[in-house]
């Protein structure tokens, strides 16, 4: 029996009152709260049980979907922010590109009272407890990870912000102060992570619970992230918390050396089932994860994207960011790729499988009783190539058999004839044809608008922590070794089945069509140096879908590389892009091509060229709210 993480009885037993969303708003702690919920151990464990609904907070946008609307308010966002992927109806454009982030009043994740209120309130109880001096410097590391944790997310928002780590009241100069340099909060917060390292002790809070492990992840996540941004944005310190992630990094790498390679032995399961896995305790490489049990929270992410609700879907920019299966990019003269101004199938062609894993692969199928219940193979034997490659979908049924089995169903166990099903409306239709699928799979009961699916989804893993190495030692030593190469980066392909990164063979012509980064005021780009390009790759490739898109772009400055450019679909013929209801790009003109346009073929049209990327969606706009409260805060440049 699965456990999760969030004991629901025990979080019943302990209500706190004041948690709200604005800043100032402290509604006074209950009698019943501070006078008798702060003596034992377990009294401290109840009250910080709520501290993990961060991991289900989406301001983070890495943070698991509490529900079924993954598409809709879950880790997919930050990909379709950073021009990964989008939403499949006319209306969604990305709208940092089209300059349509319109102003804030509220909200936007300046919040330091519902997590950090709790925090606060915690600490400031510690010392009048009854318990050991070993026992509260445990709890005082776990507040430690999750101040640590949600202030992560305020430094890459706002940049500058206030430092809270008491509890406030009106007298509070706190409240009513300016924003604390970001030099000085990143330190506190590296600081707080490395004390609670040091200090959480060997103590048993359940299962899936925070723990050494849970805080070297967090130190080696920020230590990147904020390294890279000062490097990129021109801030000095940058290489002291690369240091600090690879020295994280290291001792997680040692503890976790085996990654998990799945059970239905599709190319790349081990990748794709991570995802779709009823249970991820004792699963290699998992560090924590979110539990689902039936009839107790179970959610619905398997059930919405087999459902004509699913928005999600990847466009053909980001499609030819993934390497062949020799290892090459598909415009490297040596990579023998097919798919030049041809369908799906060659598109798809000896790819790099974490592609298949991420979106349905192109198939097709009759619609009849034969060689299944449900379904015929065609005459033509492209049609069959990739439904053996993931395996065949034999029971139709509702639950089925095994993950990302071809051909589709949908949540009725209705046949999906054919991949790529153009347009909008139907059950599993998308309009780039790239439909995206990562929650998929067929053993998973689905229910219309009903919740009824259990498969685990992890919160940090070991493939992370490779990702942020083989980034952090290139940054820090402006190359990288084969042997860290080998450690990391070969280790993810191995389990994908994509032949290995030799650094050796990376020279500027290896990727013709490397990405650019920004520095400010240089509108034209800099090519990213072409080793450093590749160790980036893997890394959109490998986290796809989990919502670090918009991160990344952002400290790497290579939003505009990313988001300023037309959006355009799979190759099809033209009859079959009009038949639904939509156009053809004309690369001539840079835009669609018309219903009555010239072309007969090329890619389906999906937005065009936007304004562009803002130097000021770098960082977050203040809520223009806080600052008619507070008139000693200032406004991010650019709001």
């Amino acid at each position: 029996m699965k456990k999760i993480f969030i004991n629901i009885m025990i979080l019943s037993s302990l209500v706190i009152t004041g948690c709200n969303d604005s800043f100032l708003d402290k509604t006074p702690v209950t009698e019943l709260t501070e006078e008798t919920a702060f003596n034992s151990y377990d009294n401290f464990k109840a009250f910080m049980w709520p501290c993990y609904e961060m991991f289900t907070n989406t301001t983070i946008r890495t943070s698991i979907a509490p529900d079924a609307a993954w598409g809709a308010n879950g880790p997919y966002l930050g990909d379709v922010d950073a021009g990964y992927l989008q939403k499949n109806n006319i209306s969604g454009y990305n709208e940092f590109a089209n300059q349509v982030k319109g102003s804030t009043a509220s909200g936007n994740g300046w919040d330091f009272s519902s997590f950090i209120r709790r925090i606060n309130i915690m600490w400031s109880h510690l010392d009048a407890s009854q318990m050991t001096q070993a026992e509260k410097d445990h709890w005082r590391a776990v507040g430690n990870f999750f101040h640590s944790f949600w202030y992560m997310e305020l430094i890459d928002r706002f940049g500058d912000v206030p430092w809270v780590d008491t509890v406030l009241d009106d007298s509070s100069p706190e409240a009513y102060g300016p924003r604390i340099s970001r030099d000085i909060v990143a330190k506190n917060v590296m600081t707080n992570l490395k004390w609670a390292y040091e200090n959480i002790g060997d103590f048993n809070d359940g299962e899936n619970t925070i723990n050494k492990d849970c805080i070297l992840f967090a130190i080696s996540r920020f230590g990147l992230r904020e390294g890279t941004w000062r490097k990129y944005h021109g801030l000095a310190g940058g290489d002291e918390y690369l240091k600090e992630c690879v020295a994280a990094n290291a001792i997680l790498m040692e503890s976790y050396p085996t990654l998990y390679t799945g059970t239905d032995h599709s190319p790349a399961s081990g990748y794709g089932e991570m995802w779709t896995t009823e249970d991820l305790k004792g699963i290699p490489g998992i560090i924590l994860y979110k539990s689902y049990v039936e009839n107790i929270n179970p959610h619905g992410a398997c059930y919405v994207e087999h459902t004509s609700s699913h928005p999600i879907e990847m466009n053909q920019f980001t499609v030819d960011l993934y390497l062949m299966k020799n290892g090459k990019p598909i415009a490297n003269s040596n990579s023998g790729y097919q798919g030049e101004g041809k369908d799906m199938y060659h598109i798809f062609r000896d790819r790099d499988p974490r592609l298949y894993q991420t979106v349905i692969p192109p198939y097709k199928v009759k619609e009849e009783k034969g060689d299944y219940s449900t379904w015929s193979f065609t005459d033509n034997e492209d049609d069959k190539e990739y439904i053996e490659i993931m395996g065949r979908n034999e029971s139709c049924s509702n639950p089925g058999v095994g993950m990302k089995r071809l051909p589709g169903q949908n949540w009725t166990a209705k046949l999906v004839p054919e991949i790529p099903r153009l347009g909008v409306g139907a059950y599993v239709m998308c309009r780039s044809g790239y439909y995206v699928w990562k929650n998929w799979d067929n053993w998973e009961t689905n229910f219309n608008n009903g919740n009824l699916n259990t498969a685990d989804k992890p919160i940090f893993k070991i493939e992370e922590i490779l990702l942020n190495e083989a980034e952090a030692q290139y940054e820090l030593n402006g190359s990288i070794d084969q042997t860290k190469v080998d450690a990391t980066i070969n280790k993810l392909r191995e389990r994908a089945g994509v032949d290995d990164m030799v650094v050796a063979d990376i020279n500027d012509s290896f990727d013709p069509n490397r990405g650019k980064y920004y520095p400010k005021d240089n509108e034209n780009g800099v090519l990213v140096d072409p080793v450093l390009w590749e160790i980036r790759r893997e890394r959109i490739v490998e986290l796809m879908g989990e919502g670090f898109g918009f991160y990344d772009i952002r400290r790497w400055r290579m939003a505009p590389w990313f988001l300023n450019r037309v959006t355009v679909g799979t190759w099809v013929k033209k009859e079959v892009a009009n038949a639904a209801g939509l156009t053809l790009y004309n690369p001539v003109t840079g835009e669609s091509d018309g219903i009555n346009g010239s072309l007969a073929e090329g890619n389906v049209f999906l937005f065009p060229k936007p304004k562009g990327w803002l130097e000021k969606y770098y960082l977050y706009q203040v809520p223009t709210t806080e600052i008619v409260l507070n008139d000693k805060l200032e406004q991010n440049p650019g709001w």
